[in-house]
């Protein structure tokens, strides 16, 4: 696994040199701007022997389960001062009493098939209740800041994409600012060509790409982590 990963990233920097990045003027980000610009957060419903699947084939389903949860507080942490509206979207079902604050997060449920539909009415969604700038997360990120999801804001002030690369092929957010439906379509999600083939859709386009980034997907990706320590011994 590890080496199939260094092969995908290696094929990746190769697809970063041969695509062509436009730049615009440099624009602001208004902090004034909360009613136009919503991160969404796609998260799995925390369920023994539903989540992390692959980690759990190594650490087992209560540790997965226990390392899941952490991943979660992460993301409330780094996500409940954001200046923006914040949507928790729900995998299974939408929980009132969770850790996601109804003051801060609006819930709602994921619609469609696989993750791609599901993405798509999401976005589709959010533009047509008005919202101009739209990014969309995960919610197992512990390679995440609360200031890199403000940068990624800033970059859609003079970009029309922003996508954080993952170190595993995908992508660990992804944000426009107008409906592309394509860039949902013909993917294998959960694979190691998912970035590639979203940047293909995308060529000559105007793309922030921010840095790469590891998720957490197996017990590679934690080992060496003091962090996830407490959670493998």
């Amino acid at each position: 696994m590890v080496a199939q990963r260094k092969k995908s990233i290696l094929k990746l920097k190769s697809f970063h040199n041969q695509i062509s990045y436009i730049t615009t003027k440099k624009g602001g980000y208004n902090k004034h701007m909360k009613q136009k610009n919503v991160l969404m957060i796609f998260t799995r419903n925390p369920e023994l022997g539903k989540c992390k699947t692959r980690l759990a084939a190594t650490v087992g389903d209560q540790a997965a389960l226990d390392i899941y949860k952490f991943l979660l507080q992460h993301t409330v942490r780094i996500t409940k001062e954001l200046d923006v509206t914040i949507e928790v979207h729900y995998s299974v079902k939408v929980r009132e009493h969770d850790l996601w604050d109804p003051k801060i997060y609006t819930k709602k449920q994921q619609s469609g098939d696989d993750l791609g539909q599901r993405m798509e009415n999401a976005f589709a969604a959010g533009f047509a209740n008005g919202y101009q700038h739209i990014i969309i997360i995960g919610s197992d990120m512990y390679d995440l800041s609360q200031k890199d999801i403000e940068d990624a804001f800033h970059a859609l002030a003079s970009h029309d994409y922003v996508i954080g690369p993952a170190e595993d092929g995908g992508y660990y957010l992804f944000g426009m600012k107008s409906l592309n439906s394509q860039v949902f379509k013909n993917k294998v999600w959960g694979t190691e060509t998912v970035l590639e083939d979203t940047l293909k859709d995308l060529q000559k386009q105007n793309i922030k790409l921010l840095e790469e980034r590891n998720d957490v997907d197996y017990y590679e990706d934690i080992k060496d982590i003091a962090a996830f320590q407490q959670f493998l011994s």
